[in-house]
């Protein structure tokens, strides 16, 4: 199969499973620097698993991300709100239509490229706060991208409709060590164990059956 993907790829669970699950439909990988509390520890994951693959990997930096939107992920690790992905205090994590800039760029990087689709790893979990992962969204951005390109660049999300739970069996059955992958929205040396991140990371891979090997600040 021809190599006519770009993966946006954060370092966590999500788009490491699916760089895996799909590497061999990847010719290029992209993280995006937006200055979020946990971007430099995702980033090194995913160089990790770049290296691994032998999947070239670049690095763009969204600095005015930082300096221009609101949310809690762009302030400090004590702003991190604590609970489960469908709790009120949660919608504080939203970075305002994150996921339709990097998909705008990555976009443009693929038409630059000659590759014909961005895959972005999007879930069912998301859907409850983030409006940037629901399937409105991702065909909306999929009809936007291929009109507005010469080679109609598509939107490539297979993970739009299962579960974190689901992704974690894919991983699974691919061998994937999770201990390679990084989730809390704090950003510190260990996983927090309380953010919604950590909870849902926590839930997937005992559900998946996945012995657990993060470490964590607040131990079960």
């Amino acid at each position: 199969m021809a190599k006519d993907a770009v993966i946006i790829l954060s370092g966590g669970m999500d788009s490491t499973t699916m760089l895996y699950e799909f590497r061999d439909e990847i010719a290029m990988a992209i993280t995006f620097d937006y200055g979020s509390t946990q971007n430099g520890r995702e980033r090194q994951c995913a160089i990790t698993h770049c290296q691994r693959l032998h999947i070239p990997h670049i690095t763009i930096p969204l600095a005015f991300i930082r300096q221009y939107f609101k949310s809690t992920l762009l302030m400090t690790a004590d702003d991190i709100p604590e609970g489960n992905y469908n709790d009120e205090n949660m919608k504080s994590t939203v970075v305002p239509f994150r996921n339709g800039i990097m998909l705008a760029v990555a976009c443009g990087i693929a038409e630059s490229n000659g590759l014909k689709r961005v895959m972005i790893a999007n879930h069912a979990g998301d859907h409850a706060i983030y409006p940037d992962c629901r399937p409105g969204f991702v065909h909306a951005m999929n009809e936007a991208m291929q009109q507005g390109t010469y080679e109609h660049v598509a939107v490539y999300a297979p993970y739009t409709n299962i579960d974190k739970i689901e992704i974690a069996r894919h991983g699974k059955a691919l061998g994937i060590n999770y201990a390679e992958t990084y989730s809390c929205y704090k950003g510190g040396e260990h996983h927090c164990g309380k953010c919604g991140t950590c909870r849902e990371r926590r839930m997937a891979l005992a559900t998946a059956g996945i012995p657990d090997t993060t470490v964590y600040d607040l131990e079960p």
